[in-house]
């Protein structure tokens, strides 16, 4: 059975205890990456449609990062909506420099 947590400051360490290989984080940051760039282009070009590949990007890339490289389940099976956020505050965090690239 899995940990019950009453806010998002109480996952995001466990959160960032399955994200511990570097190359796991990496992948996240291009899924991310992408995902940003993905919705410029819609935007700019009026391609909404594209709009639909943000979950096949953002979850792909993501995935292969935990099941090939860290070698877990991810978190957002059990916590979609926390691990969707700590997705981006990683994102942050990596961007800055408080967690390593």
């Amino acid at each position: 059975m899995s940990k019950k947590y009453n806010n998002f400051s109480e996952f995001y360490p466990f959160y960032l205890s399955q994200h511990e290989n570097t190359t796991c984080r990496r992948l996240h940051f291009v899924g991310s990456c992408s995902i940003i760039l993905l919705i410029i282009y819609a935007a700019v070009f009026g391609h909404l449609s594209l709009l639909w590949f943000i979950p096949v990007i953002g979850y792909g890339f993501a995935w292969i990062g935990h099941f090939v490289f860290e070698k877990n389940k991810p978190a957002t099976f059990i916590y979609p909506i926390y691990s969707l956020i700590g997705d981006w505050v990683m994102f942050k965090d990596m961007l800055i420099g408080k967690i390593e690239f």
